[in-house]
């Protein structure tokens, strides 16, 4: 990513207005040091204005576990408003899933770019790195579907999330997206090779959206040399990992592998398991 690049997804957040060891949902691991669940119980009876940001957080994800989901809320909304930025997160989630609260984008949107214009910077190291790069995300693609009545679709603004958090911080869903901008040339001239390099990093990371459109592309030999079998090989893996909501992914699989010849697939096969032996290793 050109630094310019870079300079112009900042001031594009800036512009629009407006910790301890934590698993990707934004709560706090068993291990972590910090407040018991005894004593997380205690701070949620309190008003959650007596506590700092850190043990206002460490209420609400404890609140929330329990089933006490209006405590939970207020606490994270405290700890969020007073800049704790896996509360942020974590709100912005609940309210683009409506899990546990009712849906409302344009919230979710606000609590996402509050993170990304008061962390753009972050060191990619710290742990809280991945909250971050998982807000541009999400801005990415707010700005690239919009929001009924809130928020037009900007494709090029959503490419500049992406190639932010793709780059910058490393993130497998960014560099997913932006690969499938150049793709189809969305927010950008239409560009497969680039594509292809994005999809490259996605894919190594095991995310299996990026290793589909990959292994689609060197199966056909699509702006890339042709390489059936690594193809079958990325397309399996992906088929392996999608959801029962990514049929194309399966669909291409099962396509692919029709096609391949006998030889093709058993050197996918070897691919494969050494894919899986370098992940284990």
């Amino acid at each position: 990513m050109q630094i310019s690049d870079r300079i112009a997804a900042i001031a594009v957040v800036l512009g629009v207005g407006g910790a301890p060891a934590l698993a990707f949902d934004g709560t706090p691991n068993a291990s972590a040091p910090g407040v018991s669940v005894g004593a997380a119980a205690n701070l949620r009876a309190s008003d959650p204005r007596k506590l700092t940001p850190v043990e206002a957080f460490r209420s609400g994800t404890q609140a929330l576990r329990s089933g006490d989901l209006k405590s939970g809320v207020t606490s994270l909304e405290y700890a969020a408003a007073n800049g704790h930025p896996i509360a942020q997160w974590k709100l912005g989630r609940m309210y683009a899933e409506g899990d546990g609260v009712s849906r409302d984008d344009l919230r979710a949107f606000e609590y996402f770019r509050g993170i990304a214009s008061a962390h753009a910077e972050d060191s990619p190291g710290t742990p809280q790195a991945r909250f971050v790069a998982n807000a541009f995300v999400a801005l990415g693609s707010y700005y690239l579907d919009g929001i009924p009545n809130a928020l037009k679709s900007d494709p090029t603004r959503a490419r500049e999330m992406f190639a932010y958090a793709a780059s910058y911080f490393g993130d497998p869903d960014a560099q997913y997206n932006l690969g499938r901008m150049y793709l189809a040339g969305t927010g950008a001239p239409k560009d497969p090779k680039l594509a292809a390099r994005w999809l490259g990093l996605a894919a190594n990371k095991a995310q299996h959206q990026g290793q589909a459109l990959l292994g689609a592309m060197l199966f056909k030999g699509d702006a890339v040399p042709r390489q059936a079998a690594r193809g079958l090989m990325w397309l399996t893996l992906a088929s392996d990992a999608a959801g029962p909501h990514e049929a194309w992914i399966k669909e291409m699989q099962a396509a692919a592998f029709k096609q391949a010849s006998d030889d093709e697939r058993s050197l996918a096969l070897i691919y494969i398991e050494r894919w899986l032996k370098g992940r284990r290793d």
